[in-house]
């Protein structure tokens, strides 16, 4: 699955990581939510549900197999900068099989707790070879690790790490 809104910086790495890996896959039923996509040409296997409000991202997110993030070209070339919904897809225990950029091993261990992928071909044959088990040991470990290191407690506790660190030295 592939949840994001359609947008200019983002549109031919949605072409490349997800349409690409749609049109490889024809055996599989692939599910594309989001603002903007209604008029993209997509093939057959391809359901298009349009807007997703917030509450119903947890459910799109653990309904697939895998949940694909792309990020916009801008995020995708400076790094360090995760989408908001890696960390709601790792809330819901999905297996995240995103783009590589900069510093992901910095959110996540690649191979454990996200599988990392450079195109469309990457994103297709890692989901053939993808087994239901597999999945879920990624989505579990991606869960634990959001849990203990990316929560909003966790953040203010290293700002205040920083913030101290800073005025020490």
């Amino acid at each position: 699955s592939f949840l994001a809104n359609r947008l200019p910086d983002r549109e031919a790495r949605a072409d490349e990581f997800f349409f690409k890996a749609a049109e490889i896959l024809r055996d599989k039923r692939i599910l594309l939510a989001g603002n903007g996509w209604h008029d993209k040409t997509r093939t057959d296997n391809i359901v298009y549900l349009g807007h997703l409000y917030t509450a119903e991202h947890n459910a799109f997110n653990c309904s697939a197999r895998a949940v694909l993030n792309v990020n916009r070209l801008s995020m995708a070339q400076y790094g360090f900068s995760p989408a908001t919904r890696v960390f709601e897809a790792a809330g819901a225990r999905a297996c995240i099989i995103s783009d590589q950029w900069k510093g992901i091993d910095e959110f996540f261990e690649p191979g454990e707790e996200i599988l990392l992928v450079s195109n469309g071909q990457e994103v297709a044959q890692t989901l053939h070879s993808l087994t239901l088990e597999h999945a879920r040991s990624i989505g579990s470990a991606a869960y634990k690790r959001a849990l203990s290191k990316h929560t909003y407690a966790e953040r203010a506790k290293q700002f205040e790490r920083i913030i101290c660190a800073e005025l020490v030295s």
